[in-house]
């Protein structure tokens, strides 16, 4: 489905890409190396950079290999409304972010919007199904036929690329499909007037 505010939405994702081409070239400027400011695992000191690495990215290279599925993904991942969009990146960021954390190499610091990128394709692929919507179901399976490849990325493979951010920025996409199905049945069970959509407790 199409986001309800189409020249909103592409301004939104155009704006938060424009960021990350922003902070690649203060990298390439700066005499710091920003990108130490990624994620290191299982280390106090990295933990923060749970907060950054979505911004960060190794060289241009790795930037552009990110750029169209984060622009793609991030305007189709706002069908639901701006403030719905806001909510299920903050989740897969903080998911996806806590996984590298946990589980990577403590030799390595994570950086790239790639999580993000999985994270939105996840939720995509997987909230017809948690709402039961025909609509959302038919891009699930456009997306699926076009970038369904894609997907092998959350295993072990390639020594240079994050198969962690990859995996757990998936399972935060998912994880944030069931929260907004979640919220959406409440809301619903609210406007029909059942029985505890105020919040009271049954026997």
């Amino acid at each position: 489905m199409v986001p309800p505010k189409p020249l909103a939405a592409g301004i939104v994702a155009v704006s938060f890409t424009v960021v990350l081409y922003l902070v690649e070239l203060l990298d390439v400027l700066l005499p710091a190396d920003l990108d130490q400011g990624g994620i290191r695992a299982r280390s106090l000191s990295g933990l923060d950079g749970i907060a950054w690495a979505p911004v960060l990215h190794d060289g241009w290279s790795h930037l552009f290999a990110n750029t169209v599925p984060v622009l793609i993904f991030a305007f189709l991942a706002m069908a639901g409304g701006i403030g719905q969009w806001i909510a299920v990146t903050a989740t897969i960021w903080v998911v996806g972010g806590l996984g590298v954390w946990l589980t990577a190499a403590p030799d390595v610091v994570t950086v790239g919007a790639s999580g993000l990128a999985f994270g939105w394709l996840a939720f995509l692929l997987v909230r017809g199904l948690f709402n039961r919507s025909f609509g959302q179901l038919a891009v699930a399976a456009v997306l699926l036929f076009v970038w369904g490849g894609m997907l092998w990325g959350v295993l072990p493979g390639n020594p240079g690329i994050s198969w962690q951010g990859h995996l757990f920025g998936a399972l935060g996409g998912v994880f944030a499909a069931w929260l907004v199905a979640k919220s959406d049945n409440a809301r619903a069970r609210k406007a029909k007037g059942t029985p505890g959509a105020a919040g009271t407790l049954g026997a």
